[in-house]
């Protein structure tokens, strides 16, 4: 029997018969071998999918999900499943997880304490003050809860205008977190940088727990006591170098988080968010000023300067419209040499408020690793993305053709990106941003029915069967899609898929069902049979 008829048959069952020649797995070193094959049968391969049945594919994921049954499943997993059958017009989101944002001046050893929090060497460690980095976040677990853990870089305090720049560091901090981990250098006690930052801590609402750090052993203990005098209760003494007291201070931290978090969820409703990013003077705040038709923001790009992000609403295509304007963001120097550490907070806060971002190019001046790094903040975030190429009106045809090499270059990993070439100085191409940002927000939002995903699924592993690795070869078992904004799909599998296959499976759901303007997630969950009692 043909598998196309049999709802029973396992993904990637490398026994089913099919009428075209399967891929063979033991001739596959990496995953370009794959990409070779498919390149030769890509337009079949769509075809195929799109002509699938969606009664079959919803009666095959059902009897896939079905199977699941004889694997251990945690009750994240169940309650995912749960979700899924449902149905797919209910938007399923896993809770957010409550945010802890650990701050303090340099050196203090806020990146030893976070690594010793997710029990791995996970944030880099900087023993030299004042080197910039950028915030940070990674999930962590304690006591059965998962929350996620924000680093933040540390306050020099010797930078220019401290009492501003503090200020807005926290400010930021606190507004992106459901509480707050302050860490002190104990031996050291509280410094005029300690007590600037407390000053800002006292006027939220957020809890506060004070880490008391570097306590190595019975005899420092008592170096904690003089920190009651911040007035942000109990330090807590820990060592983030031998990891005394950390448990305690977790479960602390436990205490006084929220089982979900109240600043992960993002706004329902409303105008469309959307942050323009960029190196400065690449015309962001020009653009916003045309497509507002009126100057709303002044740019100032002085070393130093801290500037919150600046919303407004603005009416474009006949749509209204949020848009947050960012501050450039320079390469990588030290804090007393300028703001890039501020930027790069200020810039991330607006992602995290924005559903889209518009990265902002100045085609004058070649794309640099800069225009790189801020491509990948947006990725990172998880937002969706339009390329908008500004000062179109003077280019040549010189640079156009150079311009195209350097897109082809340092790009190519965003070419699913809508791209529009705009001038902001005459208001060339403007109105192109509109269908830009509709496209890539439509994707953004995109669920793909969990029997078409599982066919598209079945139809790619019979065909691309994954590598053989020490004579094994993992399975998917069942696949659903976990959450939208952006795309997000979970495959439970027999073993772990190596990066090449998942970086080819978000390839072929490109090409499928497009997602152009967003990026794709997808995440795996290798479990094992159950066991015969």
């Amino acid at each position: 029997m043909s598998d196309q008829h049999n709802p029973m048959a396992p993904l990637g069952d490398p026994e089913s018969s099919r009428e075209h020649t399967p891929y063979q797995p033991e001739l596959v070193a990496d995953d370009h071998d794959i990409e070779v094959h498919y390149a030769e049968s890509a337009e079949d391969f769509v075809e195929r999918v799109a002509a699938i049945d969606d009664d079959l594919a919803d009666q095959r994921a059902e009897m896939l999900r079905q199977g699941l049954r004889d694997y251990e499943l945690d009750d994240e997993d169940l309650a995912m499943l749960e979700a899924d059958a449902a149905g797919q017009d209910d938007v399923y989101y896993l809770p957010a997880l409550p945010v802890l944002a650990v701050v303090g001046r340099p050196n203090v050893g806020k990146s030893a304490l976070v690594n010793r929090i997710l029990g791995r060497r996970e944030a880099v460690v900087e023993d030299v003050p004042g080197v910039t980095r950028d915030r940070v976040s990674y999930r962590a677990e304690w006591g059965g809860r998962g929350f996620t853990v924000v680093d933040t870089g540390g306050w020099e305090p010797d930078a220019k205008g401290i009492d501003r720049s503090v200020a807005e560091q926290a400010e930021i901090a606190i507004e992106l977190a459901d509480a707050v981990l302050f860490v002190v250098d104990a031996n050291v006690g509280a410094t005029a940088t300690d007590e600037h930052v407390v000053r800002m801590l006292r006027k939220t609402d957020r809890p506060v727990i004070l880490a008391a750090n570097k306590i190595d052993d019975v005899v420092q203990e008592p170096n904690a006591a003089p920190l009651w005098s911040l007035g942000l209760g109990e330090p807590w003494p820990t060592s983030a170098l031998h990891g005394r007291g950390v448990a305690d201070l977790l479960d602390e931290v436990m205490r006084v988080l929220p089982q979900e978090s109240r600043v992960a969820e993002r706004e329902v409703g409303g105008p469309r968010r959307v942050a323009i990013v960029g190196r400065p003077n690449v015309g962001k705040s020009s653009l916003l000023n045309k497509a507002a038709g009126e100057e709303r923001v002044v740019v100032n790009d002085l070393a130093g300067t801290t500037r919150d992000p600046v919303d407004s609403l603005v009416e474009v295509g006949g749509k209204l419209w949020r848009f947050v304007d960012t501050a450039g963001i320079r390469k990588r120097v030290h804090l007393q040499q300028g703001a890039d550490f501020y930027a790069s907070l200020r810039t991330a806060t607006a992602l995290d408020k924005a559903e889209v971002a518009i990265v902002v190019f100045d085609v004058a001046e070649p794309l640099g690793v800069q225009d790189v790094r801020i491509v990948e903040m947006v990725l990172q975030s998880g937002r969706a993305l339009v390329l908008a190429f500004n000062k179109w009106d003077l280019i040549d045809d010189e640079r156009r053709w150079q311009l195209e090499r350097e897109i082809e270059q340092d790009l190519s990993h965003v070419s699913w990106a809508p791209r529009v070439n705009i001038s902001a100085r005459t208001g060339r191409h403007l109105e192109k941003l509109v269908p830009a940002l509709e496209t890539a927000l439509a994707s953004w939002d995109t669920r793909i029915p969990t029997g078409k995903l599982n066919a598209f699924l079945t139809e790619l592993a019979q065909e691309f069967p994954h590598p053989l690795r020490g004579g094994k070869q993992p399975r998917i078992l069942f696949a659903t899609q976990a959450q939208t904004r952006p795309p997000t799909f979970v495959l439970f599998t027999t073993g772990f898929l190596d990066p090449g296959y998942r970086r080819f499976i978000q390839r072929r759901l490109r090409e499928v069902f497009s997602f152009e303007g967003t990026p794709i997630v997808v995440n795996m969950r290798v479990r094992e049979r159950r066991r015969k009692k």
